[in-house]
């Protein structure tokens, strides 16, 4: 792998940094600077995604180190944060300036069935939240306790309206959802004194692996972009543009919001005709 020393100051850890939201963000902080620590779960099949990404990071002259692992795994965890701590030791630049929590893996299925052998379990609904939720503090006391994270710097988790509203067979990722923001406040609020942000970014509805997984995904896709004022669904890039610019040193005093990244789609609430209202 090649080095480039002598520009690398930051690096930024991304969690899900394989595809969607992850994937687009990882590049684009590349682009602005930051070295890259991506962490993702892929099999064979998806593999090819993962290289592509660490080809463009590369591409952008930065350096791009990636673990293969359940970002969720207690034991994987501490091996990653042990492992990036020994390589920044043995560097020149040596602290991660932002954290992306980009996970989206949980349980789509209803809380009440007729027959409670198709509604959710305790166990699926824990792993749910741990995963697309819990897992953002872990991460951020692994980097903290061993001295990593960088004084002045930035916390990302990717939220969606899920977090106050009805999707069928969301409930568990809606719930871990708004944990996860509630996560973000108390973390802006507690690392405030190293002049840390934590901020979570509410996408609009967006064509990614994980929304494909969700019964229904086409008509929402459609159904946003009748509502969208851009008259198209917001795409990963357009997440990762708005991190990289909540990145800067004049970001510094907006921490602990719910920052809406959807081109005006959540304040429409109806998906009509928009060309009797487009101005000539």
């Amino acid at each position: 792998m090649r080095s480039h020393k002598k520009h690398q100051q930051y690096w930024a850890l991304i969690l899900g940094a394989s595809s969607g939201f992850g994937g687009a963000t990882a590049i684009e902080l590349a682009k602005n600077g930051y070295n890259i620590f991506g962490v993702h779960l892929d099999r064979q099949v998806t593999l090819p995604q993962v290289k592509h990404v660490i080809k463009e990071i590369e591409k952008a002259g930065r350096e791009a180190v990636f673990f293969n692992i359940n970002a969720a795994d207690a034991i994987k965890r501490q091996e990653t944060l042990d492992d990036i701590q020994e390589r920044l030791a043995n560097g020149d630049n040596g602290l991660v300036k932002v954290l992306v929590h980009s996970l989206a893996f949980g349980t789509l299925r209803p809380f009440i069935t007729k027959s409670q052998n198709d509604s959710i379990t305790q166990a699926q609904m824990e792993m749910t939240s741990d995963v697309m939720a819990h897992s953002l503090v872990y991460w951020t006391q692994g980097l903290v306790s061993r001295g990593l994270l960088a004084e002045g710097g930035r916390i990302f988790g990717l939220t969606s309206a899920g977090s106050k509203t009805i999707i069928p067979n969301y409930g568990a990722v809606s719930a871990a959802k708004a944990a996860l923001e509630s996560h973000i406040r108390q973390l802006a609020y507690e690392l405030g004194p190293m002049g840390v942000t934590a901020n979570a970014l509410m996408a609009g509805v967006t064509d990614t692996p994980a929304l494909q997984k969700i019964p229904g995904a086409q008509k929402m896709l459609e159904g946003a972009k009748l509502k969208n004022p851009h008259g198209r669904v917001t795409v990963p890039q357009d997440v990762a543009h708005a991190i990289a610019m909540l990145c800067k040193d004049e970001s510094n005093w907006i921490s602990g919001n719910v920052i809406g990244v959807d081109g005006g789609e959540s304040i429409v609430s109806f998906a009509g005709d928009k060309s009797s209202h487009i101005i000539k």
